[in-house]
């Protein structure tokens, strides 16, 4: 996720990130003045006294008004998205750090501490990796035996959350805690598996194809037949225009496209390297002398 100052606004004109959708689309930006400039050019050329596309003017007017409100449904349910993401990543944070919190002050054996200061980065590291391409084991801190147990798993999170309930339960049969504190720590840790469940939800349910589909042929119709409105009044210069348009519209759909799955690695996904990273220094913190 790119870190930015909100306040150094005119600086952020100045600026071009890799994420930035002017550096995506300068081929189709350049492509797109190509195409304008010959309509116009065939336009003023061989058609100069056409001027029933004059009239089409208020009917763009009116097509544009409906596109701009399908643009801004399918911008505020990808930022949904991103955002509830965020939320349940937040959620994370916070349970993790009580989890470790109760750890720390119910039980006083080094081993016990050791275990879940290795178990609850591991978990967020795996969660981190799952909504991405696939866990990678080298990132967690396992012995050889747990490695290979999780190489066959399919769903690592759900067995690193297994073993720690199986930790639980095994402290439970010796005293080392109580039925209250058993059901205390339960209530943290069964958040794990809610909050991995509803980022499952976010990543494997996308925008309907439908829905998706429809718009960027719409934005390509809308924007292809934009010349033939503005050349008559603006001639060549309609090149600037129907460009701008273009990069304001497909600009909207690629981010919408970017953070409605906020779990990646693209510019603009949520800072879940960081997050897991935090969690991992704040439990080792509590659990480790």
């Amino acid at each position: 996720m790119i870190q930015y100052n909100p306040k150094t606004w005119f600086s952020q004109l100045l600026t071009f990130s890799k994420g930035d959708t002017f550096i995506l689309l300068w081929k189709e930006l350049v492509l797109m003045s190509l195409f304008t400039g010959f309509i116009a050019w065939i336009k003023i050329t061989y058609y100069p006294d056409l001027t029933m596309v004059d009239h089409l003017m208020g009917v763009y007017s009116l097509v544009g008004f409906v596109l701009s409100l399908l643009l801004v449904f399918r911008t505020n349910t990808a930022y949904d998205r991103w955002w509830e993401g965020r939320k349940k990543w937040g959620e994370l944070v916070n349970n993790t750090r009580n989890f470790a919190i109760k750890i720390a002050s119910m039980t006083t054996d080094p081993k016990i501490d050791s275990f879940f200061a290795r178990m609850i980065p591991n978990y967020a590291i795996a969660m981190k990796e799952h909504l991405r391409e696939g866990v990678k084991l080298e990132e967690l801190n396992l012995t050889e035996e747990e490695e290979k147990v999780l190489a066959t798993k399919g769903h690592v999170p759900s067995f690193i959350a297994k073993w720690m309930y199986a930790k639980l339960d095994e402290m439970k049969q010796n005293d080392d805690l109580t039925q209250e504190e058993f059901l205390s720590m339960d209530t943290n840790l069964k958040t794990f598996s809610d909050i991995i469940g509803a980022c499952e939800r976010i990543k494997n349910t996308p925008l309907p194809f439908s829905y998706s589909n429809f718009l960027k042929k719409f934005i390509f119709i809308y924007v292809t037949t934009m010349p033939l409105v503005f050349v008559n009044t603006f001639g060549y210069y309609s090149i600037l225009i129907v460009v701008f348009v273009f990069y304001a519209l497909v600009s909207m759909e690629i981010l919408a496209e970017e953070i409605e799955d906020p779990f990646g690695k693209d510019p603009n996904d949520l800072p879940t390297d960081e997050l897991s990273q935090k969690i991992k220094v704040n439990v080792e913190e509590l659990l480790i002398d």
